[in-house]
């Protein structure tokens, strides 16, 4: 094999999607890194506040909201590497600006996806100075429904609700704008466990006579007693892409059935702790898979005991099911568990199905030996990446 020799070093300069909590809002959950103990015992919230690691880089400065800053660990344990001098990320929360960023060639990177319209003025002005990738679809955002809450806790009001989104017309709309343009069940679309078309089309709110949808709805509203429909609120986080233009579209699609939904935006921050406190009506809610998509990944969430089932809600048949395919070693039957499993969360509509994402990573041609994955979180250490001279 012929030796290479390791690029000259350069610094290379990303940009963060979280506008609050950043990068650094990993930290909040320790169980997913490993401390020193003796830093642990000083202060149990040390991390919150510091880095520690025997990764590539080394964290140089933050500025929250604003700037994080790494620079090259010299002591890396791999001989020769990082290449890069450093990485610097930009926190700018206004997808006019991320995109302007690339264009003015201020940043290399997006890291977690453009609009396909974003991308074809990105390209048009840019032509072969930028690569274009489509590494998957790895989230849905769909809506999470606090069932302790009346009228959430009867199915029919949830049903109801459900069938008034028109999800073909809502994947022409939002595709362009935001990348949610796939219909699929809880299951991510290209998968062995996915519910075919058919499947996925008699299921309530599936079907692509939407008018008999809304007669349906109206009808369900009634006999739960609502024939004039509520008021309800549901809860967004204030970011752009998706979340606020999927939750203008659903709140534009109940009104058809005579649910007034309020669309209370809330900063990043704010929007998690309301999932944790299940301070809600309704959430927008995004979900999906940070590895392979594997059911035990994904559906895990639906569970009665998982603390991502933000809607609390308990179906012994949801969980019987999941815990069957976890140990089913032929793959059919396996799969028709899972799809067994989706079928029963839609027909109840424990959760409101939505649309899936198509992530775009849009970077600089001087990004090399890089390789993005379907996950935005993926592939970050950037250990063997290199630019070459501009």
């Amino acid at each position: 094999m012929q030796s290479i020799e390791a690029p000259e070093r350069y610094t290379v300069v990303f940009r963060l999607h979280y506008p609050a909590a950043s990068f650094l809002s990993l930290l909040d959950h320790p169980d997913n890194f490993i401390y020193a103990k003796k830093y642990l015992d000083q202060d149990i919230n040390w991390y919150k506040t510091h880095a520690m690691g025997t990764g590539p880089f080394k964290l140089q400065e933050y500025i929250r909201g604003a700037v994080l800053e790494f620079k090259r660990n010299p002591d890396y344990w791999k001989k020769g590497l990082p290449y890069l001098d450093g990485a610097k990320y930009f926190i700018i929360p206004d997808t006019g600006a991320r995109a302007k960023s690339i264009r003015a060639d201020r940043t290399d990177v997006e890291f977690r996806g453009f609009a396909p319209a974003e991308v074809e003025a990105i390209t048009a002005q840019m032509g072969d100075k930028v690569t274009v990738a489509h590494p998957g679809q790895p989230a849905h955002w769909g809506i999470a429904v606090n069932v302790d809450k009346k009228p959430f806790d009867d199915a029919r009001v949830r049903q109801a609700l459900s069938l008034a989104l028109d999800r073909y017309e809502m994947a022409k709309t939002l595709g362009p704008l935001t990348g949610l343009d796939t219909m699929a069940g809880p299951m991510p679309p290209g998968t062995p466990w996915t519910l075919n078309p058919e499947a996925l089309q008699a299921l309530p709110g599936f079907g692509k006579d939407h008018e008999t949808n809304l007669r349906e709805a109206k009808r369900l509203l009634a006999a739960a007693g609502y024939p004039n429909g509520f008021q309800t609120v549901l809860t967004n986080r204030a970011v752009k892409l998706p979340y606020i233009d999927f939750g203008v579209y659903v709140v534009s699609a109940w009104k058809k059935i005579g649910v007034e939904a309020e669309h209370k935006l809330e900063e990043s921050a704010t929007w998690s702790k309301s999932r944790l406190t299940r301070d809600f009506d309704l959430l927008v809610d995004p979900f999906g898979f940070a590895a392979e998509g594997d059911p035990d990944e994904v559906m895990v969430k639906f569970t009665s005991s998982s603390p991502s089932n933000w809607g609390r809600f308990k179906d012994p048949v949801v969980d019987q099911l999941f815990e069957r395919q976890k140990v089913e070693r032929d793959a059919q039957k396996r799969a028709q568990l899972v799809q067994d499993m989706q079928k029963r969360i839609v027909e109840r509509a424990w959760e409101i199905i939505g649309l899936w994402w198509t992530r775009v990573e849009v970077r600089s041609e001087r990004i090399h030996n890089y390789e993005p994955q379907p996950s935005h979180w993926l592939n970050r250490r950037l250990e063997d990446v290199w630019l070459s001279a501009r």
